[in-house]
């Protein structure tokens, strides 16, 4: 499946990536790839296999990593002692939203 330069750009824009045009062709090559593959993989005949619910190891549908135990939830301190701006007992963050 072939994708567009046109395309390739709004998707970028959607993600707010800039691209260089040399990016963009490339993109729209490598992206072509993974979408041609990702259309075999559609071929394939997925009927005699079962769904899985956990992918890490057989079990039991109730299989769980670890026992579910309730624990001290962190104090705002300890949630924002790694946070690479903080103020007011909040993350900082830069706005987004407009471009």
């Amino acid at each position: 499946m072939k994708l567009t330069e046109e395309e390739v750009r709004y998707v970028a824009g959607l993600a707010n990536l800039r691209l260089t045009e040399e990016e963009v062709h490339r993109m729209s090559q490598d992206l072509g790839h993974i979408l041609t593959h990702i259309e075999q993989l559609n071929e394939l005949d997925t009927s005699a296999v079962p769904p899985m619910a956990q992918v890490l190891f057989d079990a039991d549908e109730t299989a769980t990593l670890r026992e579910d135990r309730p624990r001290a939830s962190l104090s705002n301190n300890e949630a924002l002692a790694n946070a690479p701006v903080s103020g007011a007992g909040y993350y900082k963050v830069p706005k987004v939203i407009e471009r």
